[in-house]
């Protein structure tokens, strides 16, 4: 095997190939990895009110590790992520040494009971406000049913002037619901998008134009509703006048 040219040519061959390889890849892990490319400036971008400054600073100061090439852009992303009023994190690297970071916050619509907030894209965090927000009370994984629900009853409610303040889900999908007003509504299950409709109908014209106060109202009849009024009194009967 010596003495054969072709043969000694081609171990040559290989072997050279594979220092190149070797050579290559030394070469790339040391630009990858050397201190000569650190993430020397970080961008951040967004329109935020409820993140501050100094919580953004002390992320990108404590959790970011790695040069230039080796940071974890998905780490990154999730420890911005941790921060109790962030949604969204977009992470770019910048030639040649920025790192640029897009945050977008939740934007509170309602609370959830006494454990968090809903947002208005259905999403729950844990955070605190002082807004004053509507209440939804509901089943386990029924935040984005609930909210589709809040911001139509909103919209239904609008004629009358009015505001949901409280809103509850069944397991049995029973809606109830309490107005800015005080009244409670009883939507039931089923068209309760027409039974609320119908209600906004006759408030202005005959409901609140009652000359007592009026606390409750069932919407799940077919064709009416009853309502209840603590300060009515019914008037005396012919029996009860003799």
């Amino acid at each position: 095997m010596w003495d054969n040219h072709a043969v000694l040519r081609a171990i040559a061959n290989l072997l050279l190939t594979a220092s190149l390889l070797m050579l290559l890849y030394a070469g790339g892990y040391w630009v990858t990895h050397s201190p000569l490319f650190p993430v020397k400036r970080i961008h951040l971008s967004g329109q935020v009110a409820k993140v501050t400054p100094v919580q953004l600073k002390y992320i990108a100061q404590n959790e970011l590790s790695g040069t230039f090439f080796t940071l974890d852009i998905n780490k990154t992303r999730q420890a911005f992520e941790k921060l109790p009023w962030v949604d969204e994190v977009q992470v770019r690297r910048a030639w040649p040494d920025r790192l640029d970071i897009t945050v977008s916050e939740h934007v509170a619509l309602a609370r959830w009971g006494d454990q968090g907030l809903i947002s208005t894209r259905a999403r729950w965090f844990d955070a605190a406000s002082d807004q004053p927000l509507p209440v939804l009370f509901g089943p386990a994984a029924s935040e984005k049913e609930m909210t589709q629900a809040l911001q139509d009853f909103r919209q239904r409610l609008q004629p009358a002037r009015l505001q949901p303040i409280r809103l509850w889900l069944t397991e049995r999908r029973a809606w109830k619901m309490e107005l800015d007003n005080g009244v409670v509504l009883e939507l039931g299950r089923g068209p309760v998008g027409e039974r609320l409709s119908r209600f906004v109908e006759h408030w202005p014209r005959s409901l609140a134009t009652l000359p007592y106060r009026i606390t409750y109202v069932d919407l799940r009849y077919p064709n009416g509703f009853a309502v209840r009024m603590p300060d009515y009194k019914a008037p005396p009967t012919a029996a009860n006048k003799l």
